[in-house]
């Protein structure tokens, strides 16, 4: 009878987190493409605009709580978040060996995040060059296809537990634009390896990754820095664990800054020492700043 009262609580509270949120979608190429956002948020002309994507095989409303302290910030800093979906689930990213439909039917993802930044600068006057994307796992590494061929459109982004692909699984062409970029992943990750390898998974093949310092030094080099990154470590929020959390920070005036949250013992899931969307906000309004 517990049983049956606790889970009716966590599905009562799941539709609570997800009341105010509602799913549109887009036609793009032939292809109907999702997202959802809260539509009764109240934001000033000029607000910065978050994408914030799921991983493989997720989709919106189901990241919808996992951003909520992040659009607790909503009003205050002047901030709207979108969630968007990839098809079918699963983004076309830059990894070639991916078996998902969505790369091999090769959807046009730029058109798609192109058409949503155009939707949003006509609902809420949203600043485009204040445009910002964050994801999880395939999310993470939907942000960096971002990084990687739209940057012009992208202010910065942030990827968590991802890794880039390796040059042989790369399936996108840079277009080496220095852009800020934020890295977060944990040692312990059997699925996107801390020190690259092949991606972890059921359902879908995805091929190999680089390592984290290989993908943090990939970025660092194309912004133009060199040498060893400052390193602090940040508040223990969890003492309760075996996890820390080691920051490591290329920052000099007249660059994009670049930075690796390195959680020590973090598997691939979302740790409780710290937000990982809420801190990825507060590195893009770092960039906001500059």
């Amino acid at each position: 009878m517990f049983k049956q009262f606790l889970s009716a609580v966590l599905v009562l509270s799941s539709f609570a987190a997800n009341a105010q949120h509602v799913l549109d979608s887009l036609l793009i190429d032939g292809h109907y493409r999702v997202y959802a956002y809260n539509p009764s948020v109240k934001v000033k002309p000029g607000a910065s605009l978050v994408f914030v994507m799921h991983g493989s095989g997720g989709e919106p409303m189901g990241l919808v709580r996992r951003g909520a302290k992040l659009e607790s910030h909503s009003e205050s800093d002047n901030v709207v978040v979108v969630y968007p979906g990839g098809y079918k689930r699963y983004w076309n990213e830059c990894r070639k060996a991916s078996t998902a439909i969505a790369n091999t039917q090769n959807l046009n993802e730029e058109a798609f995040f192109e058409a949503l930044i155009g939707l949003f600068a006509s609902k809420y006057k949203i600043n485009k060059k204040q445009v910002f994307a964050t994801g999880f796992s395939g999310g993470g590494h939907m942000s960096y296809k971002l990084a990687l061929t739209m940057p012009g459109k992208i202010r910065a982004v942030s990827a968590v537990v991802a890794n880039l692909p390796t040059d042989e699984n790369m399936d996108c062409t840079p277009m080496n634009t220095p852009i800020p970029v934020m890295i977060t992943n944990g040692t312990a990750d059997q699925t996107n390896p801390y020190n690259g390898g092949e991606v972890k998974t059921t359902g879908v093949t995805l091929g190999t990754v680089r390592s984290t310092d290989q993908s943090f030094q990939y970025w660092a080099k194309l912004d133009g820095y060199t040498g060893e990154p400052a390193k602090s470590i940040m508040p223990d929020g969890d003492t309760s664990n075996d996890i820390t959390v080691e920051k490591y920070t290329y920052q000099k005036k007249g660059k994009p800054e670049v930075t690796l949250l390195k959680v020590v013992n973090g598997k691939h899931e979302f740790v409780t020492d710290f937000d990982m969307f809420e801190e990825s906000w507060k590195f893009f309004k770092r960039q906001i700043r500059k």
